[in-house]
């Protein structure tokens, strides 16, 4: 009876790691990276995308996303699910397939200028209203200012004036 205790253990061990599988918990030997670095920014590809609380459909929605083009921050990967948070601090698994990798902000703080030049002494080309999102089209590493676009409008913004970029990111 002594000498079958550890075999009674093996077949209880695997029985439990084949209902995590089935169940979708995740277990390392599924965990699988796209290589690219992280964290990094990507947005959202559709006008209507679930957040969920776990890398499966099996997982519920925990969130629902309605604004295209919102930037989000992958912090993590499983498989083809990307661990994400927003610019509130948000965190929850999308599927990458709703995500682009077109680089957008969102206006944190209060109103913005967007200048013609990236200067805070140029002319103001537009004012931007918290929540607003906006592309990225270029960053120089050692600058505090980046080319955007809003529409039919584009100029420079500040960094620290909006989520979704990098402090020292580079962007071309």
């Amino acid at each position: 009876m002594f000498k079958r205790l550890p075999i009674a253990r093996f077949i209880m061990a695997f029985y439990f790691m084949a209902s995590l599988h089935v169940i979708g918990l995740p277990t390392f030997a599924q965990n699988h990276s796209s290589g690219l670095p992280l964290p990094r920014f990507v947005s959202l590809r559709a006008d209507e995308v679930n957040m969920r609380t776990g890398p499966g459909v099996q997982y519920p929605v925990e969130w629902v996303y309605k604004r295209q083009g919102l930037p989000v921050e992958i912090i993590a990967e499983y498989g083809t699910w990307r661990k994400v948070r927003d610019w509130q601090g948000a965190q929850g698994w999308i599927h990458q397939s709703m995500l682009s990798g077109k680089r957008r902000f969102i206006v944190i703080g209060s109103t913005r200028t967007v200048r013609r030049t990236a200067n805070s002494d140029s002319s103001a080309r537009a004012s931007l209203e918290p929540g607003v999102i906006g592309h990225v089209t270029e960053c120089e590493k050692s600058s505090n200012w980046c080319q955007v676009e809003v529409g039919s409008i584009s100029g420079w913004l500040r960094r620290v004036d909006v989520w979704g970029i990098y402090h020292g990111e580079q962007i071309k």
